[in-house]
């Protein structure tokens, strides 16, 4: 696996390899890798002869107040990690690459980076969008590997990118799971042992609404379901930021008529904040 510092030197071979008639495929991450970023470095094996995978921490999806300086930083074991799943080309680029300090362009998907995670963490998509737009730029991949446990995330790439017209093929992969249903998630490693043998409560929420949801036929209101659901969650000790029942076109609120559907949800144990979510067809 090749370890690459600057753009420069990360276009320059892929540019070789894009001649030789390589198919380059990308993951783009934050490191501190776990399981679910390692499956998506091994989808993107199956699928590409070139694996690209960046690791940047990026400042400016971070809001005052947030744990940029404490994220986790792992990079010696995430690149072991990358080495046995095959990557080709680890790009690890330095925040004053990747901004200009008197930069003035920012990205930003109107509607819905503002709903949901959004309205608790006022820019934080718009420094999503920003740099996966740059990143997006600078590898020029052919395919990119996005989970779904951020399914908000995924569907603002998708909407920038069909907006943009950027040429790249988004392949979606679903959320690898503890054994207990928590969602993999760097930020699990906030938890406490018994706050980590709760958090799979969160996912057992998701999975009762999907059925009641199901049952009800649309005749039970989803607002109900929505309340019940964290009102369990309240008496399991979390505190809810949002618990909502969305149309997976746009996340606006779903309603009986729609037919696909992603209940959506951030919560609050202890200091650490969790997000999840299922999606599914009535």
């Amino acid at each position: 696996m090749q370890i690459v510092k600057t753009i420069a030197e990360l276009r320059a071979i892929l540019g070789n390899r894009r001649r030789a008639g390589e198919r380059i495929a990308f993951v783009p991450t934050m490191g501190n890798l776990h399981a679910g970023h390692i499956r998506l470095v091994e989808t993107a094996r199956r699928q590409a002869e070139c694996v690209v995978v960046s690791i940047f921490v990026n400042p400016t999806q971070f809001g005052p107040g947030e744990d940029f300086e404490t994220y986790p930083r792992t990079e010696a074991e995430d690149r072991e990690k990358l080495l046995a799943a095959g990557a080709d080309l680890l790009f690890l680029p330095e925040i004053r690459d990747m901004y200009d300090p008197g930069a003035k362009t920012v990205v930003s998907v109107k509607g819905l980076s503002d709903l949901h995670c959004g309205a608790f963490r006022p820019g934080h998509f718009d420094g999503v969008a920003t740099v996966v737009a740059k990143l997006f730029n600078i590898v020029q991949p052919d395919s990119a590997f996005f989970g779904l446990k951020d399914y908000q995330q995924f569907a603002i790439i998708r909407t920038m990118v069909r907006d943009l017209n950027i040429p790249v093929a988004l392949v979606p992969v679903e959320t690898v799971r503890e054994p207990s249903g928590l969602a993999m998630s760097s930020r699990n490693g906030y938890l406490t042992e018994p706050e980590k043998v709760n958090a799979a409560k969160l996912y057992r929420a998701l999975c009762e609404a999907k059925e009641t949801v199901l049952l009800s036929g649309g005749r039970e209101a989803y607002a109900d379901i929505e309340r019940q659901a964290q009102s369990f969650l309240a008496e399991a000790g979390f505190k809810t930021d949002y618990f909502s029942i969305c149309r997976s076109s746009d996340l606006a609120a779903a309603t009986p008529e729609d037919r696909e559907i992603v209940i959506l949800a951030a919560v609050r144990l202890g200091k650490t904040r969790l997000i999840d979510n299922i999606a599914f067809s009535k």
